[in-house]
């Protein structure tokens, strides 16, 4: 538990060295938020919506949405639920914490092997899978009080909106309804904590990655985010009780290459702490399922661009990389086998 980043890092005046990142694999210059990013508001007419939500697809694997249903005091709440998990006394979180990778509900700091770690990023994570809610709530925090019901009304209000916007996606693709019901299974949570840094040019939060599963709904409170689109990084605006949706790599390959995959990083501020509460949707790797490009979209003019594969190997082989892998990677190295 000392190694939890927030349980050491407030008042400290100079980074740990094995906090220090190369130079290759820091953020850099500062960037500011990118106001080209689609923000989609849910209340419009739907044939507009699905445009839009399509078009953001293609042309940068993320997005935001706004009045999409989940109240504003919700999402309020959630992170005033968060700010003080994270800020319990040690004890009250020793149920939960882990240093080596399990199954189940997990309290851990930087990656998910620490002990095999090079270097660390300044963060502490609980992650916990959803669904189905009677199976895998036991598991989670017993404080603060109010967790398991609050975060279970959470995770049914972003599960509603998830699918409503899958099948939007499955629309402007021409997919029936229903077609992503299959690969989207899986259903966890896991909640970034990022404590303010002395020297944030130095560290990093996350390392720049893709994420394996179907897509991903994150909630932020400040600015931290940032994407990558042709190889320029930008920034994603905070805005408030807004959800940022992005795509993983499931999405890239059912589409046959249509729709981005994002590649994305965390950043530090010096001020205050960041909190992003992320909601993954992906084919469960418990079980056989196989991903492969949409029938639908494989045509003569639009060659099948990926084999099929088991989501239970590919997420083995990412994990693989994930650990070996260097800032600067090129996106889509995970799908390099996968090609034909």
């Amino acid at each position: 538990m000392a190694k939890l980043v927030s349980s050491w890092s407030s008042g400290v005046k100079s980074i740990p060295k094995d906090y220090v990142m190369p130079p290759e694999r820091r953020a850099g210059d500062y960037i500011t938020v990118c106001k080209e990013i689609p923000v989609i508001n849910l209340e419009d007419d739907r044939l507009e919506i699905v445009r839009q939500i399509l078009k953001a697809c293609q042309e940068f694997g993320v997005f935001q949405v706004i009045n999409h249903g989940i109240s504003d005091k919700m999402m309020e709440d959630m992170m005033a639920l968060y700010d003080e998990f994270f800020n319990l006394p040690v004890e009250d979180k020793l149920g939960v914490y882990s240093e080596k990778p399990r199954k189940g509900c997990t309290l851990y700091t930087s990656g998910l092997e620490y002990a095999k770690e090079d270097l660390h990023y300044w963060k502490d994570t609980l992650k916990h899978p959803c669904h189905p809610l009677e199976e895998h709530s036991p598991s989670w925090p017993d404080k603060p009080a109010r967790y398991k019901e609050e975060v279970a009304r959470y995770v049914v209000e972003v599960r509603q909106m998830g699918f409503k916007i899958l099948d939007m996606i499955g629309e402007g693709l021409g997919l029936r309804e229903g077609y992503f019901n299959e690969v989207s299974q899986e259903h966890s949570m896991a909640i970034n904590r990022y404590p303010p840094c002395p020297n944030p040019s130095l560290a990093m939060g996350i390392a720049c990655h893709n994420d394996p599963n179907l897509i991903t709904f994150l909630q932020q409170d400040h600015y931290g985010l940032q994407i990558l689109k042709d190889g320029i990084w930008m920034g994603v605006e905070p805005i408030p009780n807004a959800f940022v949706v992005n795509l993983g790599y499931q999405f890239h390959v059912i589409s046959n290459g249509k729709l981005k995959c994002v590649e994305h990083r965390g950043l530090l501020n010096s001020s205050v702490s960041r909190t992003s509460i992320v909601t993954f949707l992906g084919p469960n790797p418990e079980l056989p399922t196989v991903v492969e490009p949409a029938k639908e979209l494989v045509t003569s003019s639009n060659p099948q661009m990926f084999k099929s594969y088991r989501y239970n190997e590919f997420i083995a082989n990412y994990l693989v990389l994930a650990y070996n892998r260097k800032s600067g990677s090129r996106n889509g190295y995970a799908l390099d086998s996968y090609r034909l």
